[in-house]
């Protein structure tokens, strides 16, 4: 059954094998106070995403009302745009942990390290050799280099790409921010699509379904470096007590409940459950509720959004109400740091509803 929590204000304890417990309280919605009204805005469709084209996140840094502001928008909307900031890397990081941390993440949740991070390796970040265990950079040129010789001339279809970030953690993500640094020409557009309004396009019956149930998130890249043993692996504290081991599987709800609006969203969905499973169901079952799912985000256009990159803009996204994809269109380098902040741990509560529904009733 999937895990799910009362409405009560009574402290509620989760924990699962091999790890310390998670002390979570049930946490009310929270509501936007507007005050980045005064700032030009647009969103790009009905459902998900929303413009800033001239507002410069460092600026914000130190006013925590905006901020706390920008992570309900963000919850709300699945991505928020920024273009062309002047924003450093200390201060994303910075960002990335107020948007969670104004936002009523434990205090237990830090910035996430990712586990395949090589700390005798001298990476670029801003022009500069840092080795940072909590940025990401995202390079197609030295993923290029690390997947030499061992690159296939297919191409995956795009639909199987489909993921929100790090969900093979018991503690995965809630926020993550990226800054592109270096752009092709053409080409590396990123896709968002709404959680949110996947859930909202199940059938009633379909509903009760998918709340009954968990599934097994696993990352299976990780789980092989691990076990070849060919690389630095982190095996412990990535950036909760809860993310330890070298196992990278970890079982969710397959519906939760964001936090931030209340809103219930579609979590078990595309590459994270690709190689995991669907808990106490047929093999048979589990694989039409993988292809089922992931069609529903995949080919429902109305529920995405596609952002062309320039230049150092920065994108912020919610992964627990999101999913997004990269476009492997291009040839050029194309770079950029991605910071992602860890949130709770995924829950479902009963008394919490679907954005629609919550939207209609304004």
């Amino acid at each position: 059954m999937a895990q799910v929590i009362s409405n009560s204000s009574a402290p509620i304890r989760r924990a699962h094998a091999n790890s310390k417990a998670v002390k979570e309280t049930p946490r009310v919605p929270l509501k936007y106070s507007g005050s980045l009204d005064s700032y030009k805005s647009f969103d790009i469709t009905p459902i998900i995403g929303r413009e800033f084209p001239d507002v410069q996140l460092s600026t914000l840094l130190s006013d925590d009302r905006k901020l706390r502001d920008l992570a309900i928008l963000v919850s709300q909307r699945g991505v928020v745009f920024f273009r062309n900031q002047d924003l450093e890397i200390d201060q994303q990081r910075v960002l990335g942990e107020k948007l969670g941390r104004l936002s009523g993440k434990p205090e237990t949740s830090k910035l996430h390290r990712h586990a395949m991070t090589d700390k005798k390796a001298k990476r670029v970040v801003d022009g500069e050799p840092k080795p940072d265990e909590e940025v990401m950079v995202i390079s197609s040129e030295n993923a290029k280099l690390a997947h030499q010789g061992h690159v296939s001339p297919l191409k995956p279809l795009a639909s199987t790409l489909w993921h929100s970030d790090i969900t093979f953690e018991h503690v995965p993500s809630d926020y993550a921010v990226l800054k592109m640094t270096i752009v092709p020409e053409t080409g590396g557009d990123t896709i968002w699509a709404s959680g949110y309004e996947a859930y909202d396009r199940l059938s009633p019956a379909w509903k009760r379904f998918a709340e009954s149930l968990t599934a097994t998130h696993h990352n299976a890249t990780l789980k092989k470096a691990a076990q070849e043993g060919g690389e630095d692996l982190i095996s412990g504290d990535r950036g909760s007590p809860d993310n330890g081991g070298l196992d990278f599987e970890a079982s969710h709800p397959v519906v939760r409940t964001n936090p931030v609006t209340g809103w219930k969203s579609l979590m078990a969905a595309g590459h994270q459950v690709h190689d995991g499973k669907f808990n106490n169901v047929t093999p048979r079952e589990d694989e039409i509720l993988k292809s089922y799912f992931l069609q529903l985000i995949a080919e429902n256009h109305d529920l995405q959004v596609r952002f062309k990159w320039r230049t150092n803009d920065i994108a912020i996204w919610d992964n627990r109400s999101c999913f997004h994809t990269a476009t492997f269109d291009y040839d050029a380098n194309r770079s950029g740091n991605r910071i992602v902040s860890i949130g709770e741990k995924p829950y479902l509560d009963p008394n919490s509803t679907g954005r629609r529904f919550a939207l209609a009733k304004l």
